[in-house]
């Protein structure tokens, strides 16, 4: 997707409480871009994959809607918002104007495009989403203390899977990991006892917003 260097597809802004990442349960701002080409089988957010979809804003007046919220965080996400050449200007600006920046990404486009000070929260997408091959793996070299993984699994092979991943790559050194349970493929607990068994050094991932809203189609 090629665009002009301040002017982005957007699905929804809106203020919410972070349901993921170890910001969960903190008051935010959300930016929801359009269009996602990768795929994941479990996508809660379907209705933000079209790159055609939304609307056209431009930087100033996105960060003019945002202020309005009155909020000091913000999080960027999708969708697939590296997918928009702008994305990573407008996530600057927001830096500049002193929000905590957070943008959510599927892993599968090149995180180094967002500097310091933004949080990349990483998405690793294990085998039964569908969207392993996808995966930008360089990105593993990019991840610094700040940013954070997040993975989700939805049965015991696809937590195998993930433990030798981190184990191999010494992710848990990286950066924060986070493992959560895909909404109805796997229960919480069961992977709470998989991890406790395995004494695996990462934090156990619940999205409080599925339990605060359960029957809103929005991902936040």
């Amino acid at each position: 997707m090629t665009q002009q260097n301040n002017v982005l597809r957007i699905v929804e802004v809106f203020r919410s409480i972070q349901g993921e990442s170890t910001f969960a349960g903190l008051p935010f701002a959300f930016v929801r871009l359009a269009g996602c080409d990768v795929g994941c089988d479990w996508c809660d957010t379907a209705y933000a994959r079209d790159p055609s979809g939304g609307k056209e804003r431009t930087v100033p007046q996105l960060l003019e809607e945002v202020d309005a919220l009155g909020m000091t965080r913000v999080c960027i996400t999708g969708g697939e918002p590296l997918m928009q050449a702008a994305m990573p200007h407008l996530a600057y600006c927001f830096t500049q104007k002193n929000y905590t920046v957070l943008v959510e990404t599927s892993g599968a486009y090149d995180i180094s495009l967002l500097p310091w000070p933004i949080i990349r929260i990483m998405d690793i997408k294990c085998p039964s989403s569908g969207a392993s091959e996808k995966m930008d793996w360089y990105n593993l070299g990019h991840l610094r203390k700040q940013d954070e993984l997040k993975i989700i699994v939805g049965d015991r092979a696809d937590y195998e899977w993930a433990r030798e991943l981190i184990e191999k790559h010494r992710l848990n050194e990286k950066c924060t990991v986070l493992m959560g349970a895909a909404a109805g493929k796997l229960h919480p607990g069961e992977l709470a006892d998989w991890l406790l068994f395995d004494d695996l050094d990462v934090r156990m991932h619940i999205q409080m917003h599925k339990i605060l809203w359960p029957d809103r189609d929005r991902n936040a």
